[in-house]
């Protein structure tokens, strides 16, 4: 609603109350209302209606972003993931892919799992985005920290930081995990570190793969702007150099890290080198001591909303199949 004055002649002026879209063209869907939420400057009345006139039209372009970005992302499961899996197939391959899930409303970092039969094996949702990551998207839980065992070895991942997490880590090393995938947006020289490490402490394969993108892989601004690079980068800009490699189990680089450009990094595992760690340092074997240090997971499903009605179908049917026994 909004208040103007009504009336005509000398007589005193009524406010009085009209409808925001009064007079507005009648087939217009929107309107935009705005409140202004800012102090006076005290004292001074030329400088507060200076600052009143300064106050510009607030875009709400932070929201309209995110509804971009999940209009981007992609239903698990979906035909997006339809045609990966075929891809699988079609090349004989394991194939682990990043990608941003949409379940609702809410986004997930995720990784997705295919088989070279073109199956879509399962997914991993990273369990602690990284620090404004917590407002754009949800968190995993214990549901989704798969490790799969496949005629390669068995195969898991987790996505960026969450790859600091020790705690994490040892859920996969406690499920046998041998080829261990790491994708990451993590450029940094200390980020190779860190693979260097995972593999040592894991006994087992890390191949960790980044972006390497330009300013011209991104949309043109004012669509989209890199903030705090100062000036606007050219399109030739790298503004993330990649990095990607491939660590075996003893801590040697076997490919990588790669800052050229797009490229495959490849290498022959020898998974026989994996039993040669094992020997000197078993994370959650030999070299563990239970009975001072433990790690319970829980691998439930956390949903937020549940119906006892589901539930109590489940027990009937349940029941119903004993009862077919006798």
């Amino acid at each position: 609603m909004s208040l103007v004055p009504s009336g005509s002649g000398g007589g005193p002026a009524v406010i009085a109350e009209v409808e925001m879209n009064g007079g507005a063209d009648s087939g217009a869907t929107t309107v935009r209302a705005t409140v202004v939420q800012a102090s006076t400057v005290f004292y001074d009345t030329p400088a507060t209606l200076d600052k009143a006139e300064s106050i510009g039209d607030p875009k709400d372009k932070g929201r309209d972003e995110f509804r971009k970005y999940h209009a981007a992302a992609i239903d698990v499961p979906g035909p997006e993931v339809t045609r990966l899996a075929a891809m699988a197939g079609k090349h004989k391959i394991f194939l682990v892919m990043g990608v941003i899930e949409r379940e609702g409303y809410t986004l997930y970092c995720s990784v997705l799992f295919f088989d070279p039969l073109g199956q879509y094996l399962g997914k991993h949702r990273k369990l602690m985005p990284t620090a404004l990551e917590r407002i754009i998207w949800g968190f995993g839980d214990g549901s989704t920290i798969p490790v799969y065992d496949t005629p390669l070895g068995k195969i898991g991942a987790l996505i960026c930081w969450e790859n600091k997490m020790p705690l994490l880590r040892t859920a996969l090393y406690g499920k046998g995990i041998e080829i261990y995938c790491a994708p990451t947006a993590d450029s940094r020289q200390v980020w190779q570190a860190s693979m260097t490490h995972i593999a040592l402490e894991g006994g087992c394969f890390v191949l960790s793969a980044n972006q390497f993108c330009r300013r011209k892989d991104y949309p043109p601004p004012p669509e989209y702007i890199f903030a705090g690079l100062g000036e606007e980068p050219s399109p030739d800009t790298v503004v993330c150099p990649g990095g990607s490699v491939i660590i075996s189990p003893s801590g040697e680089v076997l490919a990588g890290p790669n800052y050229e450009g797009e490229a495959l990094i490849t290498a022959d595992l020898d998974l026989g080198e994996i039993a040669r760690a094992k020997f000197d340092f078993d994370v959650v074997g030999h070299y563990a001591r239970p009975e001072v240090l433990s790690l319970v997971v829980n691998d439930q499903p956390h949903l937020p909303v549940s119906f006892t009605s589901a539930a109590e179908k489940t027990s009937a049917a349940k029941s119903d199949s004993s009862a077919k026994h006798y």
